[in-house]
């Protein structure tokens, strides 16, 4: 069983409402908590320039600490809305 399957048994076998969401621009909103840097985008008036980097205060897409930090974010927004996290799956809140 798929952890889909899993969840929609247990929603069906306690009579839930399930909901669920796909934030497409979801990693654009995790604070990063580890200094992360990356060379200057093509566009940028000082790109040429190989020495200049940037540093990240918020996350992007293709950033390993992404995930991680959106979840983070996620996780204490749920919880002062009133929302339990399964200690089964990180992914899965009860309210």
């Amino acid at each position: 069983m798929t952890n889909i399957e899993v969840l929609l048994s247990v929603a069906i076998n306690h009579d839930w409402s399930l909901y669920q969401i796909d934030v497409r621009n979801a990693f654009l909103h995790g604070d990063l908590e580890e200094e992360v840097f990356m060379k200057l985008p093509l566009g940028h008036p000082q790109s040429n320039s190989p020495n200049l980097v940037c540093k990240l205060h918020k996350s992007i897409c293709g950033l390993k600490p992404s995930p991680r930090a959106w979840h983070a974010k996620l996780n204490i927004a749920l919880k002062a809305l009133g929302f339990t996290r399964s200690n089964v799956d990180s992914f899965l809140f009860v309210q």
